[in-house]
């Protein structure tokens, strides 16, 4: 990873003096229809910017419908793409050094960035009893997945929102318009998930998966057990991990086993099959199938079905 990501800033920069002696001409070509560009790494800020800016904007998102989002090398296309933006967004954790590196090799001086990690009260990665630990991490290494509070998400939206203004002040009214409907919604499905939690018979979730609702958990007053952390690489579980997680659903009489979107699900048919727990999907929206893009599908959807799925956990 780390080699394919130097080559590809030897290209960019290579590519920058070109693309720098044309800035303005490729700034008039890429703007002809009025609009501006906005690239999203991942579909979290590609569906925000979706529901406040609609066909207002020509928008981009960088990583593929269906593909792993934490092992995504960028292509020299989605370098120029990025060069090209005048508003860019990105998570801004640890599997996101490639941006900063890329971000460091050209002018950003004309661009708005918004890293959503710095919208949000940032918490460490957390590695809970029976959970699979990686290798030591150099520093502090933060959780990504700010978006999958909805309460974070407001905040996203509002940030997303600001800076949309600012970079194209003639359709500021239309983006705050839209943007207050998102912050409705985001909020009902806050008080959704608030009801869920309030009157529920247990507050332990198990994931057979990798857990990145380090955020959500901690906003609705959950505990959690699960496989790996978040931005794990790992995907396959030792013995003693699987075992431990059925002691639990066993001892705790846990009804649900949770598994992420684009999991391979093995972990939690096996899981499912030894102590007869329901396998359901809490989607984090990392990312969302080809199919689901393709209908139009976003944050709000997952989450709403999330809200049923979490009920049949924690009753």
């Amino acid at each position: 990873m780390k080699r394919t990501i130097l080559l590809l800033l030897t290209f960019a920069a290579i590519l920058y003096g070109i693309i720098s002696c044309k800035q303005n001409k490729n700034a008039a070509l890429r703007n002809a229809d009025g609009k501006i560009n906005i690239t999203a790494t991942i579909f979290p800020p590609y569906d925000f910017v979706r529901q406040i800016a609609g066909d207002r904007v020509n928008l981009v998102m960088l990583l593929p419908p269906g593909a792993e989002s934490h092992s995504f090398e960028p292509s020299p296309r989605d370098i120029i793409t990025i060069q090209n933006s005048d508003f860019f967004i990105y998570g801004g954790g640890e599997t996101d050094k490639w941006v900063d590196r890329i971000l460091q090799s050209m002018s950003t001086e004309k661009m708005r960035i918004l890293a959503m990690i710095d919208a949000v009260d940032a918490v460490e990665e957390e590695i809970v009893e029976g959970m699979e630990e990686e290798g030591e991490e150099e520093g502090i290494a933060y959780d990504e997945h700010v978006w999958t509070s909805p309460r974070n998400a407001l905040l996203i939206v509002r940030a997303i929102s600001g800076l949309l203004c600012e970079t194209d002040p003639a359709n500021a009214d239309f983006y705050r318009q839209n943007a207050a409907a998102c912050i409705e919604a985001l909020t009902e499905l806050d008080a959704a998930f608030s009801d869920v939690t309030a009157g529920a018979k247990r507050n332990t979730i198990v994931f057979a998966d990798r857990f990145p609702f380090r955020y959500f958990t901690d906003a609705y007053g959950l505990s959690y057990f699960a496989a790996f952390p978040g931005c794990s690489t790992e995907t396959e579980p030792s013995a003693a991990t699987v075992a431990f997680l059925i002691n639990k659903i066993r001892a705790e009489k846990i009804p649900v086993v949770f598994h992420i979107e684009l999991s391979n699900e093995r972990m939690a048919d096996t899981i499912s099959d030894e102590t007869g727990a329901k396998k359901l999907l809490l989607h984090s929206c990392h990312n969302i199938t080809k199919r689901d893009f393709d209908a139009g599908r976003g944050y709000l959807d997952f989450m709403r079905q999330n809200v049923d799925n979490l009920r049949e956990a924690l009753y």
